[in-house]
């Protein structure tokens, strides 16, 4: 997917304030910027509706008030750091969230966004992404502090980014910055696939921290693959982290809190 972005305008899905529900961050609050589009069709994306541009997006009126203003797309840079400032109440927040979709098929946006939203709020950018752009990771990687990557097990996604992961993994690692790695697993999850992630991520360094993420199955209506995707058994999860600590350091099993909070 080649998606033409500009310095000036993003195409947005929706700004608002929540509890982060995966990963390294669980449980602190932020500022969620959700971008449109992904390049991925991963069989258990629960955000299919951002995978292309609206014409319009939402931005909460109060932070957590779950009450959404609507607005044309694109949106200016000017216009998204008001958004972020009016979500910005002191000291409520802990970093903000760059989500999507994938948020680094608007690199050229975010190599000027990032330095004056860190300006005019002081909280620090997390990056939430598919792992597999690791050019446009370069382009913005002095403007963040940490990094949730998602490595795609072909044989729970569809997808196949080896490469592409092992670089990105390479430059977050050179950079020292705060990266963790998530896999999503279900019950199709082949073994074959988690010793290769394994190794890749123990060859770069083994002390990066990965959280397995049991798939939280998707409600009928938004299921598009025509595989379905079911949540694994516990004995496959509890042999799975067994089997990759003994080439990782440190390995945790989280599900997806924020559903369980009824969170966005």
């Amino acid at each position: 997917m080649n998606i033409e972005t500009t310095k000036s305008n993003a195409r947005l899905i929706e700004v608002f304030s929540a509890i982060q529900g995966e990963g390294l961050n669980v449980g602190t609050r932020q500022i969620f910027i959700r971008f449109a589009f992904c390049d991925l069709r991963c069989h258990y994306c629960d955000s299919a509706h951002t995978w292309n541009a609206p014409n319009t997006c939402r931005i909460e009126k109060a932070p957590g008030s779950r009450e959404f203003e609507i607005h044309p797309n694109p949106v200016s840079l000017p216009t998204l750091i008001e958004w972020v400032k009016r979500q910005n109440i002191h000291r409520l927040h802990d970093s903000i969230s760059l989500t999507g979709g994938e948020p680094l098929l608007h690199s050229n946006f975010l190599i000027d966004f990032l330095p004056k939203v860190r300006s005019v709020t002081s909280l620090p950018i997390y990056l939430e992404t598919g792992g597999h752009r690791p050019e446009q990771l370069t382009k913005i990687l002095p403007y963040l502090d940490s990094v949730g990557m998602d490595l795609k097990l072909p044989s729970t996604s569809g997808e196949s980014h080896w490469q592409a992961h092992k670089q990105f993994l390479k430059i977050c690692n050179r950079a020292q910055l705060e990266v963790f790695v998530k896999i999503v697993i279900s019950q199709q999850t082949s073994w074959s696939d988690l010793e290769q992630a394994a190794l890749l991520i123990k060859d770069i360094n083994p002390k990066i921290l990965v959280f397995l993420q049991p798939v939280t199955p998707l409600e009928p209506d938004k299921v598009f693959a025509d595989e379905k995707v079911f949540a694994p058994f516990p004995e496959q999860v509890l042999n799975w982290q067994a089997s990759l600590k003994l080439f990782l350091d440190r390995v945790r099993v989280v599900p997806q809190t924020h559903k369980f909070m009824d969170q966005l």
